[in-house]
């Protein structure tokens, strides 16, 4: 058995308005990355761009942009946004209303 396998990656990514970083970690290794959160002339969604850097970085695997990613060594992802918080705060959102019957 290598020393990496059956090691799972562990993903927290925080999607902000202009940047989207991402902390990894993998074993004992930790891994960081940051990229524009909208740039789409080299990449469709940022989250998924920076996982897809990062297992290829680490597996040495190609993960092709245009194919979906395998994710069976991925053990979770968890993602926070501060771009509606930020909404919130600056009351920069639209109006809304929430309406409860009982």
């Amino acid at each position: 058995m290598s020393k990496t396998e059956g090691e799972r990656f562990r993903f927290a990514i925080d999607r902000g308005g202009t940047f989207t970083d991402l902390f990894c970690q993998y074993g004992s290794r930790q891994i960081t990355t940051k990229l524009l959160s909208v740039d789409p002339t080299n990449y469709p969604d940022a989250p998924r761009e920076g996982i897809r850097r990062v297992l290829e970085e680490v597996t040495g695997i190609p993960h092709p942009r245009d194919k979906p990613l395998d994710t069976s060594r991925i053990d979770s992802i968890r993602m926070g946004t501060t771009v509606a918080t930020n909404a919130l705060l600056e009351r920069k959102g639209d109006p809304c209303v929430l309406v409860v019957t009982k």
